[in-house]
């Protein structure tokens, strides 16, 4: 018995003793705890986690989604206001080249790829708001100041309304088949480019030479948008070509080819002096000077 009490003694002594908790420090006296008093408050929600865990409420899905939403959209139209024009005729123009390149009806490929170009942007644009329009399809003297340069070319993807465009492709597509028929689809193309780009350079150019004069519509701060220069140089590359072959004006009349062209220099010419008619003369001009520049090179003269 006394060799059983000796040996409870030293196991007590070998086991340490619980100690209590230590009370957390107060910087003032009398004055509870922080953790004391998050601890004692109610949870605002059975579902969520007490505080005094050390646990943050967890976020659920849809709340994440609501609260960033805001800020991706305004990302997206941003994104849209400064890329997506320049974006959209580039991959219009792209999807020609691939276009052409991969199926054996080349040349009529390109001409059928330019004109479902010129119809999906204009589509687009109709959905889209009427500024964004103006400030990223429309040539104007205030784009051009304001560096938005992709304008001289976007503007001729798309048109005022159904009536424009209809007459614009479908004089695009008789002669755009017949000059990609002789010289190829890239041809083509660079022409349709080279068309556009210098008739807002006329156009400009004209606006340019109001602005001291006039202000309002038909002024200087009038845009321009259309096909129209594009298709001018199409056109009057073959008059230059075929001046004595028999051109159908609105599908009926019968009309030399050459009788035309200087029928349609002389209304532009007179669009541009009278100035406030609506039509663009100055970029008709200016498509007209790229398809006589173009057919003086073909010559071999230049």
């Amino acid at each position: 018995m006394a060799i059983r009490r000796r040996l409870l003694r030293v196991l007590r002594r070998a086991i340490p003793k619980p100690r209590p908790p230590p009370t957390p420090r107060r910087r003032f006296l009398h004055t509870p705890s922080l953790l004391d008093a998050v601890a004692a408050a109610p949870s605002p929600s059975p579902n969520l986690l007490s505080r005094s865990s050390g646990s943050l409420p967890p976020l659920s899905a849809a709340t994440v989604v609501e609260e960033a939403a805001p800020t991706a959209a305004a990302y997206l139209v941003e994104l849209a206001e400064t890329v997506l024009p320049a974006a959209q005729v580039v991959a219009a123009l792209l999807s020609a080249w691939v276009h052409w390149r991969s199926t054996p009806e080349g040349p009529h490929g390109m001409v059928l790829t330019l004109v479902g170009a010129n119809v999906a942007v204009h589509a687009l644009c109709r959905l889209a708001d009427p500024s964004f329009k103006m400030n990223h399809f429309a040539t104007s003297l205030d784009n051009f100041k304001s560096g938005r340069l992709h304008t001289l070319l976007t503007s001729a993807f798309t048109h005022i309304h159904l009536d424009h465009l209809f007459k614009n492709m479908s004089t695009f597509y008789f002669f755009g088949s017949d000059i990609a028929g002789m010289f190829g689809p890239a041809f083509l193309l660079k022409l349709y480019v080279s068309g556009a780009l210098t008739g807002s350079a006329f156009f400009l150019a004209e606006m340019a030479c109001l602005a001291p004069r006039e202000e309002g519509f038909g002024g200087w701060k009038t845009p321009m948008l259309g096909a129209s220069a594009a298709v001018r140089a199409t056109v009057f590359l073959e008059i230059f070509l075929y001046p004595k072959r028999m051109l159908y004006l609105h599908f009926c009349i019968p009309v030399p080819a050459a009788i035309a062209g200087a029928g349609f220099i002389g209304a532009d010419l007179w669009r541009v002096k009278k100035g406030q008619s609506g039509v663009a003369g100055s970029a008709h001009l200016g498509g007209a000077f790229v398809g006589a520049l173009v057919w003086t090179k073909l010559k071999g003269w230049i």
